[in-house]
């Protein structure tokens, strides 16, 4: 395989189709990047110094944040630096360096999701065990395990398709080494390295969603088995941020990885994978600070000892 790579560089095509559009795209993705960074950054800074929320679920809410921090940093400031460059070139150590940790951060993310999922279940179901369940030792096991599968999941892919023979073209119509626009530029069938492809992606992707999908319909089962219409409201608004962050993640991913390469269209697919690159960790933050009212509180506290004090 080695001797019939012959790339040893790509160019990443990104958005240098619209020039006229370039300065627009850099300050709008500047901007958006910044938000990310800064909402991602609050959101840790206010669990770790609040000691109200000392409590599993914000300890899963401060390590996705601290994912979506990584995840978008991963794509976004290389794609910033070569909208203000004529040709943009990334190594072939590089992009592959990139796609790996793409793929770890999203396994990763998507595993800390389906846990977040059963956090709340064991949460609304089982109250009178929480505390036993979701120890401190079980939530950095479950943590670690997230990172660990990510990690297998990201090095067999990354190894898997940068040992294919890349012959040339060299130009990768997206804003950052993908998985699909690099299988279009490897040279001879690549049937088999789709349908891996799609194979893990179901695992990875499926199976975790049908646990959230199982976990929800408990949850919902119990809400409405509730007498009080206080408690449903509070189970409800616990569940809701989570339910709205898994909505968008998993219907953007499964979206994206789990086709065939025929029905691919890079011009179009670049634009929705924007959706969960940029604008998704983005809302993240946002989400849960709006529709909950403890980080909602803490931010205010934060607030106020920042300009007061200030």
């Amino acid at each position: 395989m080695e001797n019939e790579t012959s790339v040893t560089e790509f160019i990443v095509l990104g958005f240098l189709i619209l020039p006229e559009l370039k300065l627009l795209l850099f300050v709008v993705f500047s901007c958006l990047y910044l938000l990310t960074v800064l909402g991602n950054i609050i959101i840790i800074v206010i669990i770790t110094t609040d000691g109200a929320l000392k409590i599993p679920m914000y300890f899963f809410l401060r390590n996705l944040s601290f994912l979506e921090l990584c995840f978008t940093s991963v794509t976004i400031p290389n794609m910033l630096v070569n909208l203000c460059l004529e040709e943009t070139k990334i190594s072939f150590v590089g992009c592959a360096t990139q796609l790996y940790f793409f793929l770890l951060l999203g396994v990763s993310e998507c595993l800390l999701l389906t846990v977040m999922s059963y956090d709340r279940y064991v949460a609304i179901c089982i109250p009178l065990r929480y505390a036993i369940i979701m120890n401190k030792r079980i939530c950095l096991q479950f943590s670690a395990a997230c990172w660990c599968v990510g990690f297998l999941v990201a090095a067999g892919h990354t190894t898997v398709i940068f040992s294919l023979p890349f012959c040339g073209p060299n130009t990768i119509n997206h804003f950052f080494c993908d998985i699909q626009p690099l299988l279009m530029l490897v040279c001879g069938d690549t049937f088999w390295n789709e349908v891996q492809v799609i194979a893990v992606a179901g695992v990875v992707l499926m199976l975790p969603f049908i646990l959230v999908l199982v976990s929800y319909i408990h949850i919902i089962t119990t809400i409405l088995k509730m007498s009080s219409a206080k408690s449903r409201s509070k189970a409800f608004s616990t569940c809701s941020s989570h339910l709205t962050v898994v909505s968008m993640y998993y219907g953007t991913a499964v979206f994206m990885y789990t086709r065939p390469k025929s029905s691919y269209s890079l011009d179009k697919d670049k634009w929705f994978t924007l959706f969960y690159c940029v604008l998704t960790p983005l809302l993240n933050p946002i989400i849960y600070s709006l529709r909950n009212k403890e980080v909602k509180g803490a931010l205010w506290k934060l607030g106020n000892k920042i300009f007061w004090k200030g």
